[in-house]
């Protein structure tokens, strides 16, 4: 087994530049501060409570919007409950964008098939039907 080998005149360590004195300050009015804002919750459990208090009112919330023309509400209320929290939270921003930007779901298929010249087409605009809102939303954006 090897050793190491050391040097036997290691230098000294240096010795450290001392910090400039602090000068006293002269006395400034201090700014009243802002009241602190509640942390709001960061998982998706918690945002879904804190915004909606329970996944299955979201889920209820989300459905009138979400369903298609030939969609059964009640079934969608029950495959939404099963999704995750955090589905749920982006489906809530995608409805509440089109809520703001078109009205509903029918408004924003004959945006984008007007935006696309296509508004006659009646195939096009059934299979625009069919996608689902967050695919919707993309398309509006892109056309």
């Amino acid at each position: 087994m090897a050793t190491k080998k050391t040097d036997s005149k290691k230098s000294a360590p240096k010795a450290k530049a001392k910090a400039p004195a602090k000068k006293a300050a002269a006395p400034a009015e201090k700014k009243a501060k802002a009241p602190a804002q509640p942390a709001k919750p960061r998982h998706p459990k918690a945002r879904v409570i804190d915004g909606h208090k329970t996944k299955e009112a979201l889920a209820k919330s989300l459905a009138d919007v979400i369903a298609r023309d030939d969609e059964d509400t009640d079934a969608l209320v029950a495959r939404l409950t099963t999704a995750s929290n955090a589905q749920l939270l982006r489906l809530h921003d995608a409805a509440t964008k089109v809520k703001s930007k078109y009205g509903d779901r029918s408004k924003l298929i004959a945006a984008i098939s007007s935006k696309q010249n296509k508004a006659k087409d009646k195939d096009y605009v059934a299979k625009l039907g069919t996608y689902s809102l967050p695919q919707l939303l993309d398309l509006a954006d892109r056309a």
